[in-house]
């Protein structure tokens, strides 16, 4: 009787549920949770769940443990044949327990969605007790920055659901399949008059590129499942660990970074030269461009790299760009990544749209997240760094545990010429022509930038050194080394209070 209902159970839904899937290019649950691990390490929780029922194998959902490249992991697999992947009072107890699990044992928790949301005929026992629906997000934000917890969404993730991969650290999903919403497009319409589709309002490409929901836009669902084994491999299991460290590859070295600091050049291309060979792994690379977030190894070991990218928007930062930043360098706080600052950045978007939008809170959030960081961290001022943009980018104010310039660098409040317009702008409006004003700016501008000399500063000690490009490598893995050790207590307090 046993091996019969295991099987029945291991089958899921009717097989014409599973042929639609597949129609679809989707894969059965089980089939995932076989891509994602170890062969032969899946061991299953709750695999009787609900098996009295009719056509409820696990109650939907499967949970366990195993281990991805030897590592210890818990788990759970929303299955799409059986009723659509919804929840029953067992499915959210399964789910509450396998994070719980993860939480207890200090192991990563990685969930694959595909759930149609709640069973509304089953709302009193799953929604609103003490181990209803809301206990999984509030066990979710308990594990939040102790374990690493990631998600890859294969379809549907709807109303509360939506919040599963909203608390987990990245988000792959698979473009045409995936979506995330809180209410469907017809329920949209009936409360707002607004007619639209799933796809236009929670898909795959809305919410990598507009909303900033989702971290990584895959094409395939073999594609986010190892999305999801590569963002594990920088991060250890666990807040008390150390990121792991792996073999070290050579560099492939930089490009040449253009003289004039108006000259658009993409950061990536930098960064890719600056770390290990093929180690570059960015993250949210759709949305917020003007800045660039990512892992990536020096000499094996793992960093967290915040960029801006003045290919994308002059590289200003915005109020996206900011909330991007700062979730990514709580992200590499919380487990211990050491963070790389590489400054290319006029400073912060100015006008009456971004004040209204709030640049100034999401501006205090980056610079918060970046003042309470304390992994070792280094600032480098590629080009330049002006106005509040060094602050947000770890300048000398924010304790880094280094600021180095290269010889292309340039720290002020603002750029020569917007300085010489600001404080000679009467004077410059007197002059008789047009070939006087141009003589008195270029004059005034040269002073300024005489004054703001990248030699100057280190000579004040505003920068710790000024090195050369070819050396900056070298440079970044000795002071990281020498930073490993460093105190990370960092302030009298339970909390801060977020600026929002």
């Amino acid at each position: 009787m046993v091996e019969g209902l295991r099987k029945r159970v291991e089958a899921g839904g009717a097989e014409k549920y599973h042929a639609a899937n597949a129609a679809r290019g989707k894969l059965f649950a089980r089939e995932r949770v076989a891509l994602l691990v170890d062969k032969g390490t899946f061991v299953e929780d709750g695999m009787f769940a609900n098996v009295m029922a009719e056509g409820l194998p696990a109650d939907g959902v499967i949970t366990g443990t195993a281990t991805v490249d030897g590592r210890p992991v818990c788990l759970m697999a929303n299955d799409s044949t059986v009723k659509a992947g919804s929840w029953g009072a067992r499915t959210v107890e399964k789910i509450i327990r396998i994070i719980e699990k993860a939480y207890d044992t200090g192991v990563p928790m990685v969930y694959l969605v595909d759930s149609a949301g709640a069973r509304i005929t089953d709302q009193v026992d799953l929604f609103p007790g003490r181990r209803g629906a809301g206990r999984i997000f509030h066990t979710q934000v308990r594990a939040s920055g102790s374990i690493p917890q990631a998600c890859a969404l294969f379809g549907p993730s709807a109303a509360g659901g939506a919040y599963i991969p909203a608390f987990c650290d990245v988000v792959a999903m698979v473009e045409g399949n995936a979506s995330m919403y809180l209410g469907s497009d017809r329920m949209v319409e009936m409360v707002t008059g607004e007619k639209t589709t799933l796809e236009a309002m929670g898909g795959a490409k809305v919410h990598c590129a507009e909303s900033g929901v989702g971290h990584f836009l895959c094409k395939t669902e073999a594609e986010a499942i190892e999305t999801v084994r590569r963002y594990l491999s920088y991060l250890p299991s666990n807040w008390t660990q150390p990121a792991p460290v792996a073999a070290a590859a050579a560099a492939t070295g930089l490009p040449e970074i253009p003289a004039s600091e108006r000259q658009a050049f993409d950061m990536r291309r930098f960064v890719k030269g600056l770390v290990d060979e093929g180690s570059f792994f960015e993250i949210q690379a759709l949305w917020a461009r003007e800045l660039t977030t990512g892992f990536a190894r020096i000499d094996g070991r793992p960093v967290g790299v915040v960029a801006n990218n003045s290919l994308f928007k002059g590289g200003v930062l915005f109020v996206d760009s900011a909330d991007k930043a700062t979730r990514f360098v709580q992200l590499c706080d919380a487990f211990n990544v050491p963070l790389l600052f590489l400054a290319d950045v006029p400073g912060f978007m100015v006008g009456s749209a971004v004040e209204k939008q709030g640049i100034i809170r999401h501006g205090a959030k980056m610079i918060t997240a970046i003042s309470e960081a304390t992994v070792p961290k280094i600032c480098v001022v590629v080009r330049k760094a002006y106005g509040a943009g060094l602050y947000a980018m770890a300048g000398p104010g924010f304790e880094p545990d280094a600021t180095i310039a290269l010889p292309t660098a340039k720290i002020a409040v603002m750029g020569a010429e917007a300085a010489v317009n600001a404080v000679y702008a009467n004077k410059i409006a007197a002059l008789p022509d047009e070939e006087a004003r141009a003589a008195f700016v270029a004059e005034k501008r040269a002073e300024y930038e005489r004054d703001i000399d990248i030699m100057r500063l280190a000579s004040e000690l505003v920068v710790d050194t000024v090195v050369e490009p070819g050396a900056l490598r070298d440079e970044l893995t000795r002071r990281f080394a020498a930073a490993t050790g460093k105190n990370r207590q960092f302030s009298r307090r339970r909390h801060g209070v977020t600026p929002v």
